[in-house]
Order: structure tokens, then sequence, then C-alpha cells
């Protein structure tokens, strides 16, 4: 079986402990070259057992064999090393947020489409089974109409001081890191954009969102809501409220801290019951991506998707500036 190799751009914590494990884990792919600016890819070359490895990552493009790039860099990088990764005909993985804004977003899809290479977001939280079960429990109407979703993910962040999440020229904040997954998740449940929304928040001495809380108005008179936050203990769940009961969700977005076991607790006036779904989401999202550059088909997590999830975010970072709050 063809494998896809891959190219990692840079030796970022993620790709360290969670994509190349998973990519050399996976059916269909090996880590095949890795680069680096901070001089450390001889040495995760050496750990990985990476065959190349470059102190700059246009030498990682000129490579010829390398089929697809995964960039975790700098949120405020994605957008110029992916475009400078489809110019070199290699399909793009992108660390989530894709990009700072939604124009961003757009050129990074028009120099993939440009150059006949794929582009995926890394939402990798969309790729674990158990929200299959979710949408699944909805359709069959087992919490009769939904009406309300709210979702949180949050941690305490400890070490402050060189985190990259709370530099502004590196495009840090909460809602970037970690509320970008909430509002892909309620989207992606309902199947549908929100028609209006309300947010505040606080934000640091630099200038950086550290907790932010939104209500969103989607179609069908369905409120949902999400809070997101770098101030308090790990949470990462969702929970749909319907006429008829409820769907809770409590590894929503790190079931691979709960060793890969997704939860979905199930409440209505029938019965009360809990499913264990078990997936490795960062093995079958390099797995979904490898298979389709192999198949040449569109992966299923689209571009005009991460694009519509860019524009919620522009319109809660525009909207939070006017009434966010200091620390």
């Amino acid at each position: 079986m063809k494998k896809i190799k891959w190219g990692i751009l840079s030796t970022a914590k993620i790709a360290i402990e969670q994509v190349i494990p998973a990519i050399q884990r996976s059916s269909n792919g090996e880590v095949y070259a890795i680069a680096s600016l901070s001089k450390k890819a001889d040495s995760v070359a050496d750990a990985f057992q990476i065959p190349f490895c470059y102190e700059s990552y246009e030498n990682l493009l000129d490579n010829p064999d390398v089929d697809a790039v995964y960039i975790p860099l700098p949120n405020n990088l994605h957008k110029e090393w992916a475009i400078q990764a489809a110019n070199a005909k290699k399909h793009v993985l992108c660390e989530k947020p894709a990009a700072l804004n939604a124009e961003e977003v757009n050129e990074m899809i028009m120099a993939c489409r440009n150059n006949q290479v794929l582009f995926m977001e890394g939402f990798m939280y969309r790729f674990h089974p158990q929200h299959e079960k979710v949408k699944d429990l909805i359709k069959e109407k087992a919490i009769g109409e939904v009406k309300m979703i709210r979702a949180f993910f949050s941690f305490y962040m400890e070490d402050r001081k060189e985190n990259i999440r709370l530099n502004p020229a590196l495009g840090g904040g909460a809602l970037y890191d970690i509320g970008c997954y909430c509002i892909n998740s309620l989207r992606y449940l309902l199947d549908s954009e929100p028609l209006s929304m309300k947010v505040t928040g606080i934000m640091n001495e630099k200038g950086v969102d550290t907790s932010v809380s939104a209500i969103m108005h989607f179609p069908n008179q369905v409120q949902a809501s999400f809070m997101c936050s770098f101030d308090a203990v790990l949470k990462n769940e969702y929970e749909v409220l319907g006429t008829k009961g409820s769907i809770r969700v409590p590894h929503a977005y790190r079931p691979d801290l709960n060793a890969g076991k997704g939860i979905v607790q199930l409440s209505n006036e029938n019965e009360n019951h809990e499913y264990v779904i078990s997936g490795d989401q960062y093995v079958l999202e390099v797995e979904h991506f490898a298979e389709c550059i192999l198949s040449n088909r569109k992966p299923v997590y689209s571009g005009e998707n991460t694009l519509n999830n860019m524009k919620v975010i522009d319109s809660l970072i525009e909207k939070l500036n006017e009434v966010i709050l200091p620390n």
C-alpha cells in the first residue's frame, strides 16, 4: 500500500507529542521530513527516526518526495506557509485556527485550489466517532427537538511568561486557541450558521483575551452558548438540550486525555444511558487526509467549512473588542 510522505514544518509541542506519533501509527502515512528554525530538527529526527531534517522550511518544501505537510506553526504564520506549501505542490494539513481571519483563510484555500492540492484545517476532534453518535441520536429525535447547546473548553495555564498563546503578535488568545473548537462543534451539531451573537471576555495586560463567553442564536429558535478560558480548570465538553431529553459529552475535544474513550450520556423520559466510544482521533485525522490524497477526493471537513468557522470568529472578535474587560 502506498503511503503519503509527510513533512512537518516546525518542532512544535503538538507535532512532537501528538501528530508525529499519530502519523507513525497510521496505516497510510510516514513522517519523511521535518524542518525547524530553532535547530531542533536534528534531535527530533533522531528521536522519531525521520529520514530528512532541515533548518529551513523552504528546503523541506523543495524535497520532491514530500507529498503533504503538517503546519503547527504560530497562528500568524499559517497563511504564509500554507501558501508556500501549496505553491510547492504539497497538500496542506494546517493546525487550527487555520488563520487569523476569513480573508487569510480564503487566500490559503485559493492557493491550494490553484495548485490542485488538498487543504484541511486540523480539527482532530471532528474525527472521533463519539460525535457521529451524538448526531445520530439527534437525528433519531432521542431528545426531541434541539433547543439549546452549551460548550466549554478551558484549562489553567501555568507558565505564562513564554507561552505563544499569550503573544498578540503571534495570534494568541483563548478564542483563537480553544474557543474555535466550541464554535466549530456548535455549527457542526446544528448543521447551520449563527444568526446573531453576543460576546464578552477578559483580556490581560498585553491585550490578549484569556476568557471569553458568547451566546449565539441559530435557526429554528435554537440558542447556543460557549465559554473558553486559560484561567479555569480543564473542562472540554458540550451538552445538547432538547424538548424531551439531553445529551452530554464530557470529553468532547480531548478524549485522548481519557485513553481515547469518548463518552456520550443520553438522558430522556425513557432511559439514562452512557455510550463509551473509543477512537484515536489524531490517527483518524491524518489517515483521512492521507486517504483523500491517495484517492483524489475532498476531505469531509471542507475548506468552505473552515472559512465559515473563521467568519464566526471574526464577528466575535469584532464584538469582543467593543466590550472586553481588563484582567
